[in-house]
């Protein structure tokens, strides 16, 4: 059973981007928005380690698809009065990237530092200036423009009708090297230094528009394809969760954590509401993934399995009393007299037949896919908590890339 409950839960936070919920607004931190958490995920600093990783290969991925506009422009030149250039056909080539950091900056960001992007870029460079006797004079040639960049980016969680999005707008470039390169590189001096220092000033802006502006893109695509891949794991037939925030998340320097509805929609209706007993302090640091229940939750959802016929109860023995009560569902088991020719001795049985269905219901979403470490459940009073560590979801980085190609 533990194994299922683990596949269930696991993609809860899709990741560092955003986590999907109902069409509810968020509230913005009321005193009441804890009081109607169900579900909370603490995602660890340790954990953002590993989800950055690949972080490279998203970048790669927002040079790669950004798209460079054309660049025109004019000059006043000493002795040849006005020249018109443009770059044009603009595509990039070698792009390698040394390394990326992750920081959890309190109550503020998650900023990404991406070091060396080391790419090029080419093209073709057109000019043209009026010469002796009034001519016009105009040239085509390739240019190489070879550039080292840094980046960072920082990410701010916003709040959208329950949703958490990726605001990445504050978003910087950094160039350590740009140089320009003309074709065989035996044109007049006084053009490649003209187009350097165009490039320096006006590439800039372009190439930071375009690049943090394909990062903010590739943010809403992977929120959008985290939030498809959650709804599909979390709800089955008749039976979903609302995991709707009821807050914006909280940024700490050693955790990101998220508070949920967690209602039980049963049959497109949902579930009563509670007051839930949450507090960041019933949840500790040292693993990398929390998972915080209550037990209306839990009760609701067993409720609901039940009602659904997903939940096969096989009692026999002794008197027993099966009671519904609120939203949960108890199972009381008593001794009683020695009745319809049982023996005295005859044992109470109560088997739950729902592993195997939801073991295999679970695989069939492809949950059996993650690395889930050293698993860890734990019951309190009022609350269930699962904690663990996992490896890079190496296969949801393939069916993103899959999904923007």
């Amino acid at each position: 059973m533990l194994r299922a409950l683990l596949l269930l839960l696991f993609l809860l936070p899709p990741s560092l981007l955003a986590l999907p919920g109902a069409s509810r607004a968020c509230d913005l931190r009321p005193p009441s928005s804890l009081a109607r958490t169900g579900i909370v995920c603490r995602i660890t600093k340790p954990a953002t380690l590993v989800l950055n990783q690949e972080t490279t290969k998203v970048i790669q991925k927002a040079f790669q698809r950004a798209e460079y506009p054309d660049i025109n422009g004019e000059k006043n030149m000493l002795f040849l009065g006005k020249v018109e250039y443009g770059l044009t056909n603009i595509q990039i080539s070698n792009l390698t990237i040394a390394s990326s950091e992750v920081e959890l900056k309190e109550d503020k960001s998650i900023t990404i530092t991406i070091r060396n992007v080391s790419v090029i870029f080419q093209g073709t460079l057109k000019y043209g200036y009026t010469g002796a006797w009034l001519l016009k004079v105009g040239h085509a040639i390739d240019f190489e423009i070879e550039s080292s960049i840094d980046l960072q980016i920082n990410t701010r969680l916003t709040c959208n009708r329950g949703k958490v999005w990726a605001d990445t707008s504050d978003c910087y470039l950094s160039f350590h090297k740009l140089l320009l390169h003309l074709q065989g590189d035996k044109q007049p001096g006084w053009i490649k230094q003209l187009f350097t220092d165009f490039i320096s000033f006006t590439l800039k802006l372009v190439l930071k528009a375009q690049v943090c502006k394909e990062i903010n893109t590739l943010s809403n695509i992977m929120a959008e394809f985290v939030q498809d891949k959650a709804a599909d794991i979390l709800s089955d037939g008749n039976i979903g969760v609302d995991i709707s925030l009821t807050q914006t998340p909280d940024i700490t320097t050693g955790y990101i954590e998220s508070h949920h509805r967690g209602l039980l929609i049963y049959k497109n209706h949902s579930g009563p509401t509670w007051d839930s007993n949450f507090r960041p302090s019933l949840l500790p640091d040292s693993r990398m993934l929390y998972f915080w229940f209550s037990d209306q939750v839990l009760n609701a959802l067993a409720l609901a399995a039940f009602l659904d016929q997903r939940l096969v109860l096989t009692l026999a023995g002794k008197e027993f009393e099966v009671s519904v009560q609120g939203s949960g569902l108890t199972v009381r088991l008593e001794p009683g007299p020695v009745d319809m020719g049982m023996r005295e001795d005859d044992s109470v049985l109560c088997s739950v037949g729902i592993e195997p269905a939801l073991t295999e219901l679970m695989d069939s979403k492809g949950l059996n896919l993650f690395e889930i470490i050293n698993p860890e459940i734990l019951t309190k009073e009022g609350y269930l908590l699962l904690q663990m560590d996992f490896g890079f979801p190496q296969h949801l980085l393939v069916d993103f890339f899959k999904t923007i190609m």
